[in-house]
């Protein structure tokens, strides 16, 4: 890494934080804000014909429901994460997490498709606050721990990701859609108000203008091979998980029958791999990050694997499914972890940004993973969708073995 990426520093101030200790409420308190922000842009998802008959989307439009929510994230990761390198975090998260709760309301109390949209790409924009948490709380960890926390945050975000829709398809079923959107947004003010009591004030250490922010990003992503590795495995693992949870609730109600209740039953299933996050920080802590991250890739391609014996109509179908939901909820939280504790440790000043750049390529790879899933099952039904999935975490696991392999070679050469 270059030094050009950043301009000139002054020491970061952090308040009201021991660096030698972060109390385990702390942690619990940043894995439950992670889980809830993430949650926020995936409600939306299994209700989106709900929403389209009620305001009157056209059938055309009825995918808008969930990309602008998605865009907005997008935009965000890339614009606003950043700035967790340049502003005081404390108040980045605050606002964010405020106009969060504001556009969740908007969104409930929507009437016509262009207010909701606009209100579903500032849901978007704000939750982008889960990733200026992420290194706000690797920061204030200790080095010793510092995986095991960041490790737990992610614990709490994947179990966001993972109930969000039953959560959301539950709300709809018992109440209505405008519900989730009113609870979502209360649950927004309700943790803006506990993170104002309990988050320190952080200020970065980097003092260039946000534009030079934003070019610092291409210096990072061009001459980081960290990141550049971590994201190439993360893409790929997170595109064969989101081509599973795209195209198996199609395998589900089409070929074992099952309603949507119980497809949002089986996506509860997943939650239980998100136990992965804090093993796999613990790994990296203890520099076992080569050998996790070979497992979870392994992990995922056996997941994909498994489903070829789900037959439709067994009675071991499901629970075929089930196990590969946690198996592959496992190996993609598991990998996501360790990629985020590699590059944490690359610096302080700049924590943001890589982060902002590695979750760039994490949900570019998912949304390549969703696109090629229903394409593949449209052409070739589940079993051209899993042979694709299957082909996602062996790309990962051949650029890993020749990466290994390279400084392997490199480091026999040396001694």
């Amino acid at each position: 890494m270059t030094n050009s990426a950043i301009a000139s520093t002054k020491p970061a101030l952090v308040v009201n934080s021991d660096p030698e200790e972060m109390p385990s409420w702390m942690t619990m308190l940043f894995a439950i804000a992670a889980g809830l922000l993430a949650a926020n842009v995936y409600y939306s998802q299994p209700i989106a014909e709900l929403i389209a008959a009620s305001l009157g989307f056209s059938s055309s439009a009825t995918g808008l429901i969930v990309a602008f929510t998605q865009a907005g994230f997008g935009i965000g990761l890339f614009l606003i994460v950043p700035l967790g390198d340049l502003m005081e975090n404390r108040r980045l998260v605050l606002t964010l997490t405020a106009v969060t709760a504001l556009a969740l309301l908007t969104t409930a109390i929507s009437a016509a498709p262009t207010a909701y949209l606009a209100s579903a790409l500032l849901v978007g924009l704000g939750s982008v606050a889960v990733q200026v948490l992420i290194p706000f709380a690797a920061h204030m960890a200790p080095e010793r721990v510092r995986g095991r926390v960041v490790g737990n945050v992610m614990s709490g975000l994947m179990i966001g990701i993972m109930l969000a829709r039953p959560a959301s398809s539950f709300a709809t079923q018992a109440m209505s859609w405008h519900a989730v959107f009113y609870v979502s947004g209360a649950s927004m003010f309700a943790l803006a108000l506990a993170l104002a009591l309990a988050l320190p004030k952080r200020e970065p250490a980097a003092t260039i203008s946000y534009l030079a922010l934003l070019r610092s990003m291409g210096r990072l992503a061009l001459t980081t091979p960290v990141l550049q590795r971590r994201a190439l495995y993360q893409a790929c693992l997170f595109g064969a998980f989101s081509l599973f949870w795209t195209t198996v609730p199609l395998l589900l109600t089409q070929s074992f029958h099952m309603s949507q209740g119980g497809v949002a039953l089986f996506a509860l299933v997943g939650g239980a791999g998100a136990i992965a996050a804090p093993l796999a920080g613990r790994a990296a802590d203890k520099g076992w990050t080569e050998s996790g991250t070979a497992f979870a890739i392994l992990c995922v391609a056996v997941a994909i694997l498994i489903t070829r014996f789900a037959a439709t109509g067994s009675s071991l179908g499901i629970p075929l499914l089930a196990a590969a939901a946690i198996l592959l909820d496992f190996g993609m939280t598991a990998n996501l972890t360790l990629g985020q504790r590699a590059i944490f440790v690359l610096g302080a000043e700049y924590r943001s940004r890589l982060n902002g750049l590695y979750m760039s390529a994490f949900f570019a790879g998912g949304a390549i993973g969703s696109t090629l899933g229903g394409l593949a099952f449209a052409l070739g039904g589940w079993r051209l969708a899993s042979w694709i999935g299957f082909a996602l975490p062996m790309l990962a696991l051949a650029f890993f073995a020749i990466t290994w392999m390279r400084s392997r070679l490199i480091r026999n050469a040396n001694a």
